[in-house]
């Protein structure tokens, strides 16, 4: 039950992918061809590999993640505060080296847990693929092979939503909305990260839309405990 949660143990965390090249063309021969069959199960129409590669970013065999943002809360004397982080570069095994390195020092207890948004689906084994791809040894906390579901130290907002109801999924922005939690108007759009990665070539704009989403889904799981937001000045972003 959620108010048994001691928040300060949860790592809050969102990611942004994108194609692993700017464009269908720039791929090696033989992830053409792979692309091309991966591509054959997912087109409508007339629809062709090319033209689907912008999708690419969303599957870990062809995307690549360019920032892990994350958010955890600390007690203080004047109360809990919010601190934000992020890891980013165009060298994804730098960064996920020192995610890594983050979770096996500070969130490597059997009390602590990681949350995202869909991040059953999606964020958690996302990042487990890419680092196995990149030969970053797993934390615990996503090294789930062998574990029974009760072990598995994951929380994710869009399934606690659900109630057990597996038929549609359910955007934070729209969960943000109907529990009036404040949200910026100039965001990005997740659909818009591959063109700001790849044609802005403004990895500073991709991590601040991808922390504005950490402190969404931080705010959400306190409406889920029934408890009040964080205010925007207790909330650091180092």
């Amino acid at each position: 039950m959620l108010e048994n949660v001691d928040i300060t143990n949860i790592l809050f965390l969102d990611i942004e992918t994108v194609p692993q090249e700017k464009t269908f063309d720039s791929l090696s021969d033989s992830a053409k061809a792979l692309w091309t069959k991966k591509a054959n199960r997912l087109k409508t129409d007339e629809e062709t590999p090319d033209e689907l590669y912008d999708r690419a970013g969303i599957y870990a065999e062809f995307g690549k993640i360019v920032c892990i943002s994350v958010g955890f809360m600390r007690n203080t004397t004047n109360g809990k505060r919010l601190r934000i982080t992020s890891f980013s570069g165009d060298s994804e095994t730098d960064f996920l080296q020192n995610f890594a390195d983050l979770l096996n020092s500070h969130f490597n207890e059997p009390q602590h847990l990681l949350c995202a948004h869909n991040g059953k689906e999606f964020d958690f084994p996302y990042i487990a693929r890419r680092m196995l791809v990149n030969g970053v040894k797993l934390p615990n906390l996503l090294d789930i092979a062998g574990k029974k579901p009760w072990e598995v130290r994951h929380l994710d907002t869009m399934e606690l939503w659900k109630f057990g109801d597996w038929k549609s999924y359910t955007s934070l922005e729209l969960l943000a909305h109907i529990f009036n939690i404040p949200t910026p108007k100039d965001d990005i759009d997740g659909s818009e990260v591959r063109g700001v990665y790849y044609e802005e070539n403004n990895l500073d704009r991709i991590v601040e839309y991808c922390q504005k989403d950490v402190v969404t889904t931080v705010q959400l799981f306190l409406r889920f405990k029934g408890e009040n937001l964080i205010e925007e000045e207790n909330i650091d972003f180092v």
